[in-house]
């Protein structure tokens, strides 16, 4: 699958640079091929594999987790009131950020606890990873419309393109062209009221850095209406987006007076693993649920409208990519090859009920003189120690600003996730 989530605009290295490269490049278009590109695992028993996942009470029982009623999120400053251990990972932050949320069931309500390697706050370009933010806040808007992500626009379903967004490949009449997409979805939000999300409106973040006001592409997807009808033709609405990025008043170019070498939509692991968990624990803990959102649209989210033969896996599911399955084998048989069987390693665990929703962002910065990657996901384990289930956000960069160097940003984001992984795993 070629490297289609890289920002739009790259161009291949010559044939002449590519075979400058040689002694180490064959290695990594294998590596781009069978693991950062690929198509992602999925479990025996999909039809048992459910967004609605819950942890279980067992194991870790000398271990702190905080409700959102303990920590009270509807209040600033609540990363001061989580269970934490910021330090809790043994990886240098030379080698990558990582941050994950990690669930537990306490009674009738779920608890969380919130683990990293120092990294939570510093700043980074999320790539396409901020496609989950972009959607989400777009979903908000068709909301307040009266239509949500079960619904079609023109020829369209909102469930193909996003499948679409994350799967870099054509679904349903959505063509693939991820950018474009999202940036649609970016200028039906607005970056005003897509960037309020992360603060007043609704995760209440400390860190005002923290936005969303770039785009994917400058050609933005046109459907070719503005009427939005639900799959049940019980509602329609009429959505208008900016045509052009440029068009949208709160729009900032990636070079800014105000923006540093993070560009135009910086995040942190802390900010776009909280908006994920809080995304897949809608049902589970009203406190923080979405104030726009239904539960129908982040099912879309995570598994697009399976509904016929030709569309069996869809959303975040489809999320390329294979890093984080192979770390996770690693961390439940860490006795090789077993990353290289990953779905077995997987499967035997949970009885073919596991789930991973990732969405993968990355590209080489001439602005930072890098080539990064950048992994936001939701991991599930049913019967695994009781049940695990957890949220990761994780980046890791390497120097030299080519694509080919996106392959070996992705080999050490391999190594962040499989550290963290036994790490996580290992003390259950």
């Amino acid at each position: 699958m070629p490297r289609l989530f890289l920002l739009a605009g790259l161009t291949l290295l010559s044939a002449a640079a590519m075979a400058e490269k040689a002694d180490w490049q064959p290695a990594n278009r294998v590596y781009d091929r069978d693991v950062l590109s690929a198509a992602p695992l999925l479990p025996a028993d999909l039809d048992a594999a459910t967004r609605r996942c819950e942890p279980g009470t067992g194991g870790l029982e000398d271990v702190e987790y905080r409700s959102a009623a303990e920590v009270d999120y509807s209040q600033h400053g609540w990363e001061q009131r989580v269970a934490a251990d910021w330090a809790f990972f043994n990886v240098s932050p030379y080698l990558g950020k990582v941050l994950v949320i990690d669930s537990r069931r306490q009674g009738d309500t779920l608890a969380f606890r919130y683990l990293a390697n120092g990294t939570q706050g510093d700043l980074y370009e999320p790539w396409s990873s901020s496609k989950v933010m972009a959607f989400t806040a777009a979903m908000a808007a068709a909301r307040e419309q009266g239509v949500g992500a079960d619904a079609s626009v023109g020829d369209y379903r909102i469930a193909d393109l996003v499948t679409s967004v994350h799967s870099y490949a054509q679904h349903g009449l959505a063509d693939g062209n991820s950018n474009a997409i999202a940036s649609w979805f970016l200028n039906i939000a607005g970056r005003d009221a897509a960037t309020a999300l992360f603060h007043d409106r609704w995760l209440k973040l400390s860190d005002p850095r923290v936005r969303i006001r770039g785009a994917y592409a400058n050609l933005v997807f046109d459907p070719g209406t503005t009427t939005w009808r639900s799959d049940d033709g019980s509602a329609t609405a009429t959505i208008d987006s900016f045509k052009a990025n440029t068009d949208d008043p709160g729009y900032q170019a990636y070079r800014c007076d105000d923006c540093d070498l993070t560009g135009n939509k910086p995040m942190t692991t802390l900010a776009e693993a909280e908006w994920l968990k809080r995304l897949a624990t809608h049902d589970t803990v009203p406190e923080t649920r979405h104030p726009g959102l239904q539960s129908s649209d982040i099912d879309v989210l995570f598994e697009g409208l399976a509904d016929g033969p030709d569309r069996p896996v869809g959303g975040m599911r489809a999320g390329i990519g294979r890093m984080l399955h192979r770390a996770l084998a690693d961390a439940i048989v860490p006795e090789e090859p077993s990353k290289d069987d990953a779905k077995a390693v997987l499967d035997n665990a949970t009885d073919g009920r596991w789930s991973v929703w990732q969405k993968l962002g990355a590209g080489p910065s001439e602005t930072r003189g890098a080539s990064e990657l950048v992994m936001l996901a939701q991991v599930c384990l049913p019967g695994y120690q009781g049940g695990r289930t957890f949220t990761v956000a994780a980046q890791a960069g390497v120097p030299g600003a080519t694509e080919e160097n996106v392959s070996v940003a992705a080999q050490r984001l391999e190594q962040v996730l499989a550290i963290t992984m036994r790490q996580l795993l290992g003390d259950g």
